[in-house]
């Protein structure tokens, strides 16, 4: 490829470049700044503080549900910056970042070292490739009609546009992150296990405020514990399976089941969504929405992730999935993604009927053949 290709954007038809070449056109805009990251991460944790502060002493139970729900919106700002940190992509400092990930992972109730084996490892290394990635990997149907008649039920739960809060906390968080078993993760590191700890010391000192709280002021312990405990942590939970959900799952994203098609799909690029929003809503998300960008080179800190999916977008045109987002939107996506049929590529509902168009496979790739 010609030097001026790698500078100037990739027509529609022409192959896609190398991975190495597309990283280049984000390094520039990677660099991490110590003072900006310690910045976010004060005002999120001040702003976690004040949301707890409030729901204690608002004396009006539809304005601490309120204060819940939004305390819960913070709890997610502060796991995409520990998100950020456990990719060392947040300070320039190794050990800063993995002190202030764990740090930050806390108000979510999630153990460091396990996301950074399932996320960085697994998911950002097999992206959408079946056998390696399980966020959110769709089933088969005849892998579907084998499963017993209750968790096929579940599995409609999943799916169905209000369920992703279930998903991420059983599938996710319990089966795969909090003391996991053998079976779900058959390394055992002492890490894994103190992080494990750790999370529980913080969800015993946070649930122990809660009923001082409410000795202290008077209150009911149990309505302390819902508002200021419990819905924060059931809303952080949903807004993580929304948004891994709507990351990966899209009719014109494809999920593989052999290596040689995935790799040849340049799955750092095809496998994600950039799912747009209002004016402000992505900076309240702290930009985790420009995800091609972040999947290209997960160094990109997410106070740089904005610039780079530009650039992205205006050297690959016609290349990344953006959708704008709605709700009309998002339940068709649910009604439309339930199982995936990976020999046409392409998403079918519960009873295998095609729901949308299938997909080719890549000029490179031979025929599918099992990755597991």
């Amino acid at each position: 490829m010609s030097t001026t290709s790698h500078t100037t954007p990739v027509a529609p038809g022409a192959p896609m470049p190398h991975r190495k070449i597309i990283r280049s056109w984000v390094i520039p805009i990677s660099q991490r700044s110590t003072a900006i990251a310690l910045l976010l991460s004060a005002i999120d944790f001040c702003l976690f503080g004040l949301g707890l502060t409030a729901i204690i002493w608002t004396p009006w139970i539809l304005a601490k549900i309120a204060l819940g729900v939004v305390t819960g919106f913070v709890i997610g700002r502060l796991f995409i910056l520990g998100h950020d940190a456990c990719h060392q992509s947040f300070t320039p400092n190794r050990r800063l970042n993995t002190w202030l990930g764990r740090l930050l992972f806390m108000p979510s109730l999630t153990p460091y070292s396990l996301w950074a084996v399932g996320h960085n490892v697994v998911h950002h290394g097999y992206t959408n490739l079946k056998g390696f990635d399980f966020v959110w990997l769709p089933r088969t149907l005849e892998e579907f009609q084998a499963l017993p008649r209750w968790r096929r039920q579940l599995e409609r739960i999943y799916r169905s546009g209000v369920g992703p809060g279930l998903y991420y906390l059983i599938d996710m968080w319990w089966k795969r992150m909090y003391f996991p078993s053998k079976k779900q993760m058959p390394t055992r590191r002492a890490e894994f296990i103190w992080d494990g700890v750790l999370v529980t010391a913080m969800a015993v000192v946070w649930v122990a405020g809660m009923a001082w709280a409410a000795d202290a002021t008077g209150q009911s312990f149990w309505t302390l514990f819902i508002t200021g405990f419990l819905i924060p942590i059931m809303f952080w939970k949903s807004m993580m399976g929304f948004v891994v959900y709507v990351h990966h799952t899209h009719t014109e994203v494809a999920w593989y089941q052999d290596k040689t098609s995935w790799a040849a799909a340049q799955p750092f690029v095809s496998t994600t969504v950039h799912l747009t929003f209002g004016r402000w809503w992505g900076s309240l998300l702290h930009n985790i929405m420009e995800h091609t960008a972040h999947h290209v080179d997960m160094s990109v800190p997410l106070y740089r992730l904005k610039q780079a999916q530009k650039k992205l977008e205006t050297m690959l045109p016609g290349r990344i999935v953006i959708q704008r987002f709605s709700w009309r939107w998002y339940f068709d996506t649910a009604r439309r993604c339930k199982l995936y049929d990976f020999d046409r590529l392409c998403w079918t509902d519960f009873r295998g009927r095609q729901t949308s168009q299938p997909l080719e496979l890549p000029p490179t790739a031979t025929a599918p053949e099992s990755a597991s």
